[in-house]
């Protein structure tokens, strides 16, 4: 008789216990959270309830502190039945409710945090799905750094469906993705989509910090260590190895750079005062 196991999303080991909730070589978790709303069962990366279509991740109470108390809406909801949707029905839905006036991103409010991208105004509908999707992306991130949880809010499933549309996401495009899950307190999904980029590139330092971000957000605070560990071990000679993403252009991060390294310092620091790491 052959005994059910597990596979383990983060490291592939196959769990011999079709009972276990973590797995037992490197202890990431083999199945998501139950629904809060039905408590439906889920696997790991679920962003929404099979079963009801409740998004996971919003009650946790460090990511809504992480992210500024951001909380789902209505819109949520609406998003979580109809799905990910060409990016050109996205843009039509928001043209008729405004009264069919074009709908545009205008610069967010000005904010003493590092830009992650160009703010002007210019129309969705104008641009490919990855310039679209870089563009929701720095409205949600602008919004959230200024406090503006109302348009973060009305943003991001926006920005989450158009990165859903790019074909193949770059690494840059993951370490976004993460980002914006993290935004909406979704830890699960934020971690999941980093360590798919570490998959490519174990040492890509966006990923790194965007992993370790997701982990702190379900608690995985040793997994957060960890990466945070390998992007200080890695940070120079990833830096020399002059990725785009890691560069001053566009789309660069250059100026990012830095203070992830100093967030990863920070973290290993308070966790090892607080005696939290062996």
């Amino acid at each position: 008789m052959t005994t059910a196991t597990v596979p383990c999303p983060r490291c592939q080991y196959r769990e011999g216990s079709h009972d276990a909730n973590f797995c037992s070589r490197c202890g990431g978790a083999l199945r998501g959270p139950p629904c809060a709303q039905c408590d439906a069962p889920s696997e790991v990366g679920d962003r929404f309830c099979t079963r009801c279509g409740t998004a996971f991740g919003k009650a946790a109470g460090r990511g809504e502190a992480r992210a500024g108390g951001l909380r789902g809406s209505p819109a949520w909801l609406a998003w979580a039945v109809t799905g990910v949707v060409a990016l050109v029905l996205i843009i039509v839905l928001v043209v008729d409710e405004n009264d069919g006036r074009e709908i545009t991103l205008s610069p967010p409010p000005a904010s003493s945090g590092t830009t992650l991208g160009p703010t002007d105004a210019v129309p969705l509908s104008s641009m490919t799905p990855r310039e679209a999707a870089n563009r929701l992306f720095t409205r949600v991130m602008g919004a959230v750094e200024s406090g503006d949880r109302a348009q973060a809010d009305m943003f991001l499933p926006m920005a989450i469906a158009a990165y859903d549309l790019i074909p193949a996401l770059s690494l840059d495009d993951r370490f976004h993705l993460s980002l914006l899950h993290a935004a909406g307190s979704d830890g699960v999904s934020a971690l999941a989509v980093a360590e798919a980029g570490l998959a490519i590139r174990p040492t890509h330092l966006l990923c790194l910090a965007a992993a370790a971000e997701g982990a702190d957000l379900i608690g995985d605070e040793a997994g957060a260590a960890g990466y945070y560990q390998t992007l200080l071990d890695v940070y120079d000679d990833e830096i020399a190895a002059g990725l785009q993403e890691y560069g001053t252009g566009e789309y660069g991060h250059a100026t990012l750079l830095p203070v992830l390294r100093e967030e990863a310092l920070a973290y290993l620091s308070s966790s090892t005062a607080s005696g939290e790491r062996p």
